[in-house]
């Protein structure tokens, strides 16, 4: 038995400062590190990333959970959305649809993403998540919505006052 607790199966604690720390702009979160997943290729709005299918993926019939293929879907699209942003933006996903069309019983799964559309702060992209033999196992499209940047408040003394309406 491990004396120490892997720093990932801590629990985290509200309003304690975060526990990672992204070691470049365009990198895999601890989660999608822990589920394997691998990016690919990243660009131009574009990502393609892949993801083994291993036992800890398995739903109860032995088949590749689809929160596992909704994970990678989501993912794919997020990287390939970052490929188009300033670093450091930030922006989530606020809607999402998965069709799930062939199921995915062995081997490696690819998400090839592919940003859609945008506007001032929404995104749009779509996902193929195909397996090894070329077979297309889920389509996603998804919307992202990126955060509201904020003007700096007037500094205390300043004579400006907000408009009225």
């Amino acid at each position: 038995m491990h004396e120490e607790a892997p720093r990932y199966s801590q629990p985290i604690a509200k309003d304690a400062p975060l526990p990672v720390h992204l070691p470049d702009w365009i990198a895999l979160a601890p989660f999608e590190t822990y589920l394997g997943m691998s990016i690919d290729e990243a660009g131009d709005g574009r990502a393609v990333l892949s993801m083994p299918f291993r036992v800890a993926h398995c739903q109860g019939a032995g088949l590749m959970h689809g929160g596992a293929i909704t994970s990678l879907a989501d993912t794919a699209l997020a990287i390939a959305i970052k490929t188009l942003l300033p670093e450091g933006t930030h922006f989530a996903t606020i809607e999402m649809s998965m069709t799930f069309k062939h199921p995915v019983r062995w081997g490696t799964i690819r998400g090839i993403a592919e940003v859609t559309g945008r506007n001032e702060r929404d995104i749009t992209g779509a996902v193929a998540i195909v397996d090894e033999t070329g077979v297309t196992a889920a389509t996603c499209t998804a919307h992202f919505r990126v955060k509201r940047q904020h003007s700096a408040p007037p500094t205390k003394g300043s004579h400006d006052t907000p408009p009225h309406h």
